[in-house]
């Protein structure tokens, strides 16, 4: 068969900004066995340009697939313009199979399949095997329901399978590199960059995550296997910046060491960046000059709130004093940390807007990422904030930029100015200046000042976006908006198959 694997412009007007783009991990992985089964597989990266709509159906039509497959890292925000694209693909090319995967459509089956009827079938969960088995049934005309991980309509009703089994051996499929030109994609200051995931899952419970329900257990490649990858990606390609997917690719230090020490021994010059948590940072306070000599420049720590309750809240399971340790241990090993701070899960007053503000000023982080809490479904938030009211039903604003939430004893436009007013300070204060202009690694120097500048750059388009965009005074609570998930859609991707935990955190 021919399949055309499509990654959709994200909706964010933040998008055009960066000068940078990142290849589509998600469909690169679909891609990669589809292309080992002997079908033909082509890849329109929608990013670039942005393509419009009309120029996305263009070079569909001159592919000429039997199946188009959707997916988007931007999930919730992103389905909006999937169904513009899908719907526009379909009336050009009615024969053409459409297949939807992702989180979001993983969640919200039933509802696209009750909606837009020009979609063929959804992906539910990890999608190389689930994509493989669903593209032979699709071409050789088996049933679907034999499936496992899949919706689709059956005598007009939509339905789905049962959960597909975890993939234990994440080795055993490869990525589809051959299906980009590694020339169009930078990252870190037009640097040539890939995305890469060592790990899948994570075994926290941290409430507003989804990981841990759509991975259902934490799992890793093979140490020695991947860094082979990334030297090779260094030598045959180019690539100089690996960005990690993974929510927490540090969780067994055992098969974190192997895969530095392994990357160490290619002798390749990289610069990685990713996200860990603080503890286990701290945990590997012995072994730091191995992240630092494998080219580790940068983690994002998600530090999302210091407020006791609010942490309690959200299951984080973790102390500022370690948060606080796992920034200075970092400088001291020539390692950027990037803090990320979540406004909303409670409904705030200035004065824990100013209580926030300066507990982030004692962790002085080298950057500092805001985000507003989104409710997504499949998130136990979901749970908690079924009641609070949706100020912005725009969906494609559900990105975790954009203020969703109304909160009680605050307007909008003034969580805004907390919100602009803290990134301002931490960005702004002496010591980061110093950083940014007088570091004395030129690469951090240079990543800094990268950072620094795009910031800059995205600061008034989203003010101006908050003043142009409608929002809801009296708007629906949660629940109305999206509707009360129904028997199988809120379930764990994890259903029938207990999570394994690693041993102490340490099991290879």
């Amino acid at each position: 068969m021919r399949v055309l694997l499509i990654n959709v412009p994200h909706p964010s007007i933040g998008s055009r900004i960066p000068d940078d783009h990142l290849p589509p991990l998600g469909l690169l992985a679909i891609g990669g066995p589809l292309i080992d089964d002997g079908h033909i597989v082509r890849l329109i990266d929608g990013e670039f340009g942005p393509m419009p709509t009309p120029a996305i159906v263009a070079e569909a039509l001159s592919f000429a697939p039997d199946a188009v497959m959707f997916g988007h890292s931007g999930s919730t925000s992103g389905h909006p313009v999937i169904a513009v694209i899908a719907r526009a693909v379909v009336i050009a090319m009615p024969n053409a199979l459409i297949i939807y995967g992702g989180v979001f459509p993983t969640y919200h089956w039933r509802d696209i399949l009750t909606d837009e009827p020009y979609v063929t079938a959804i992906v539910r969960g990890e999608g190389e095997e689930t994509a493989r088995r669903l593209m032979r049934a699709l071409e050789y005309g088996h049933r679907l329901g034999d499936i496992a991980g899949i919706a689709y309509r059956d005598a007009g009703s939509a339905c789905a399978t049962r959960p597909a089994p975890v993939i234990r051996e994440l080795d055993a499929y490869r990525i589809g590199w051959e299906l980009i030109d590694h020339a169009r994609y930078s990252y870190w200051g037009g640097l040539r960059a890939v995305v890469v995931q060592f790990s899948r899952g994570c075994p926290h419970l941290c409430n507003y995550c989804g990981q841990r329900g759509f991975w259902t257990r934490w799992r890793h490649r093979d140490p020695i296997r991947f860094a082979k990858e990334l030297a090779r990606l260094h030598r045959q390609h180019g690539v100089k910046v690996i960005n990690f997917a993974d929510e927490n690719p540090t969780v067994s230090k055992k098969a974190w060491r192997a895969f530095l020490e392994a990357l160490i021994a290619e002798n390749v010059d990289l610069i990685l960046v990713g996200s860990t948590r603080a503890d286990d940072i701290v945990r590997d306070a012995d072994i730091l000059h191995l992240y630092k000599k494998a080219g580790w420049a940068r983690f994002l720590l998600g530090l999302e709130n210091t407020d006791a309750r609010t942490l309690e809240l959200i299951r984080k399971g973790a102390v500022t004093a370690t948060d606080r340790q796992a920034i200075r241990l970092m400088r001291r090993h020539g390692i950027l940390s990037m803090a990320t701070w979540v406004v909303g899960f409670e409904e705030e007053t200035d004065r824990d807007h100013w209580r926030g503000l300066r507990q982030l000023l004692s962790y002085d982080p080298d950057q500092i990422q805001m985000l507003y809490v989104t409710p997504h479904r499949w998130t136990p938030y979901f749970r908690l904030a079924t009641n609070r009211r949706v100020i912005q039903t725009d969906k494609r604003r559900w990105d975790y930029k954009h203020q969703v939430l109304a909160t009680r004893h605050m307007p909008p436009w003034r969580v805004l100015l907390w919100f602009k007013f803290t990134e301002m300070v931490l960005q702004c204060r002496p010591s980061a200046i110093c950083r940014v202009l007088f570091h004395r690694d030129a690469g951090l120097r240079h990543a800094m000042r990268w950072y620094t500048q795009m910031g800059r750059r995205v600061w008034p388009h989203e003010i101006l976006g908050f003043l142009r965009d409608r929002r809801q005074k009296n708007g629906p609570t949660v629940a109305e908006f999206w509707g009360a998930p129904q028997d199988g859609e809120e379930e764990s991707m994890s259903a029938a198959r207990p999570e394994v935990r690693p041993d102490a955190r340490d099991a290879a």
